[in-house]
């Protein structure tokens, strides 16, 4: 499987995903709460792997300009009509990862990543191209499943499984306290590291980081 792959597979499944329910409103609502709290009007925000556009259309309007970027054309095609329905001003959608961008141009004051960090295939590359993107003090803000601490039978059988047939997208394999290294590794410092579910069996911790 590649990147082109995992494009494919969240193509697919586009209209669906939209469709869904979030399955912990009361911890995404905590989540967006305390990001919130942590932008100011003048920020320039960038959100990897944003889907839908949920999240976008629900913060964008707290700051100066908000650019929400996936993989899946899909998933921005639906952002796109949603953000048609609902306009924001200063908010834009963009087929990319975070290694198509550039840091040439003006760069981000914020970098989220939420249901993200799993699904990239190189998590310490991927890690040092936000560290690019963002200004001097800048914040990575993230809130990512950790399939190591997961269930073995969940990470050993049936997502390996559900791969082989299609069903599942890529997905690495690490835990909490090892992705706070990789972080810190990549150049940041960890400031927060929270449980903001509701649910006491999903290990999803949410992270700030800030720029070194």
């Amino acid at each position: 499987m590649s990147m082109e792959t995992d494009a494919r597979f969240w193509d697919r499944r586009s209209r669906k995903y939209a469709n869904g329910t979030i399955a912990d409103p009361a911890g995404y609502e905590r989540t967006l709460e305390r990001t919130r709290a942590l932008l100011r009007s003048s920020d320039r925000v960038l959100e990897l792997g944003c889907g839908t556009g949920t999240t976008a259309l629900r913060l964008s309007s707290d700051v100066q300009g908000y650019l929400g970027t996936d993989i899946s054309t899909g998933m921005i095609a639906i952002a796109e009509e949603k953000h048609a329905v609902d306009p924001v001003p200063g908010l834009a959608f963009r087929v990319a990862t975070a290694e198509a961008l550039t840091p040439e141009g003006k760069r981000f004051d914020i970098v989220l990543g939420f249901n993200y960090l799993h699904l990239v295939r190189d998590l310490a590359g991927t890690l040092g191209h936000i560290h690019a993107l963002l200004t001097p003090q800048g914040l990575f803000i993230s809130k990512t499943p950790c399939v190591g601490d997961m269930n073995p039978l969940i990470r050993l059988a049936l997502l390996p499984a559900m791969r082989a047939i299609g069903r599942a997208p890529y997905a690495g394999i690490f835990r909490a306290a090892g992705l706070g290294q990789v972080i810190h590794a990549a150049g940041f410092d960890v400031l927060a590291s929270e449980n903001h579910t509701t649910r006491g069996d999903d290990n999803r911790p949410y992270i700030v980081a800030r720029k070194r």
